[in-house]
């Protein structure tokens, strides 16, 4: 199970370094990416935000970056493409995160844990969908296919692997810290305590998601 940002580049970006990746392709979190990877994340990540979504917030600024920046520093709640990805390596068999479940929405698997609640991530043409039996849990490729491709796994596995993605994403936001504060210089506490609100990850400098 990895944390994933589906990238949405805006043409020729030069706000900061970034790897040169598909566009729609997904971009896992962890504490093993390089400052590009981090980048790169940072872009994505601010690109799902970047519009006037707010006409009562603050002006957006005329400078690129501040104006690139200005829906992940004033939105709330911020949004992002992607979520937990999840592969059986025994098969090969990858459920990718749908349209309907961002990753700000990652904790949404916890509480299917505790009430059991089909969770679903997606809508026609492709609906991903986690269902639990049991003990069991299947994660269905597209449950609008009678033949679908599948992933079960037991519940218990399930919590070990959300504690992991977690920690992928703590991980993450320490690089984030890190790679703001040399490339970012101006915005770096408010870039991390934008990302730590998002990931719900608050610390004692940061106020918990809405």
């Amino acid at each position: 199970m990895q944390p994933v940002v589906e990238i949405l580049a805006p043409d020729a970006f030069g706000l900061w370094p970034v790897a040169e990746v598909e566009r729609f392709s997904f971009h896992a979190l962890g504490g093993d990416l390089s400052p590009v990877e981090v980048g790169t994340a940072i872009m994505g990540i601010a690109a799902c935000n970047d519009g006037d979504f707010d006409p009562d917030g603050p002006p957006r600024p005329a400078d690129p970056l501040g104006s690139f920046l200005h829906g992940l520093l004033t939105l709330d709640p911020l949004i992002v493409s992607g979520g937990l990805r999840v592969t059986d390596t025994s098969t090969g068999v990858t459920f990718l995160p749908g349209c309907c479940d961002g990753l700000e929405d990652w904790r949404d698997w916890h509480r299917f844990i505790d009430d059991g609640s089909p969770l679903w991530f997606g809508h026609d043409p492709v609906s991903p969908v986690a269902e639990r039996f049991g003990d069991t849990v299947r994660l269905t490729l597209d449950a609008h296919q009678s033949d679908s491709p599948l992933i079960e796994l037991p519940v218990t596995e399930l919590c070990a692997l959300l504690i992991t993605a977690e920690r992928d994403l703590a991980n993450f936001l320490a690089l984030v810290s890190d790679w703001a504060s040399r490339h970012l210089p101006d915005h770096a506490h408010s870039v991390t305590a934008a990302l730590a609100r998002l990931f719900d990850l608050h610390g004692p400098d940061v106020p918990p998601k809405r």
